[in-house]
């Protein structure tokens, strides 16, 4: 989930990486419309594995933000409505999410923002937040076992008569005008 899901500044919403293309990255927006469009180099584009919230001892990683507020609310969606609530509702609900948060430097529009965030991940099912933490042991196994297949193909290619293997690197003549 860190890597994969993306925020880009002047859009609204939450990205998803669809694919890499030569000058850009081709996302899904994570909404209703689903719809795919390219985000390029000069598009502030930051991944939510990147991001942190202030506390008064250390930075706090966006994902243990995100986990916390699913246990409070038992992963369905945040039961504050953004639009009504006030900035001392808003601070004295995030106080229950993250005690420690940096007062002076977390702004209302940051807790609406995390909380927006969170609203739109689990409306699409997004709901393992430490996901690449937790498995690290799965995702070492799974590189070894497609390695093992390129070393078969090069075995058969071995087992290929040295006629038909040198046939093969020689290069095409070119007619000369």
């Amino acid at each position: 989930m860190k890597q994969t899901i993306l925020a880009i500044s002047g859009r609204p919403g939450l990205f998803k990486l669809v694919s890499r293309g030569k000058n850009n990255l081709i996302v899904e927006a994570l909404d209703a419309t689903h719809r795919r469009g390219p985000a390029f180099a000069t598009d502030r584009i930051t991944s939510l594995g990147d991001i942190a919230m202030f506390t008064e001892d250390e930075d706090v990683p966006l994902t243990d933000v995100l986990e916390s507020l699913k246990t409070l609310e038992k992963g369905k969606k945040a039961s504050i409505d953004l639009k009504k609530a006030s900035g001392d509702d808003l601070r004295e609900y995030f106080a229950k999410v993250l005690p420690t948060f940096d007062r002076e430097r977390v702004h209302n529009s940051d807790i609406k923002k995390l909380i927006q965030w969170y609203n739109i991940l689990i409306e699409n099912g997004i709901t393992d937040f430490k996901d690449e933490e937790e498995q690290p042991a799965e995702a070492e196994v799974k590189p070894a076992e497609t390695e093992a297949q390129p070393a078969k193909a090069e075995q058969k290619e071995e087992a290929q008569p040295a006629e038909k293997k040198s046939a093969e690197a020689k290069p095409a003549k070119s007619k000369k005008k």
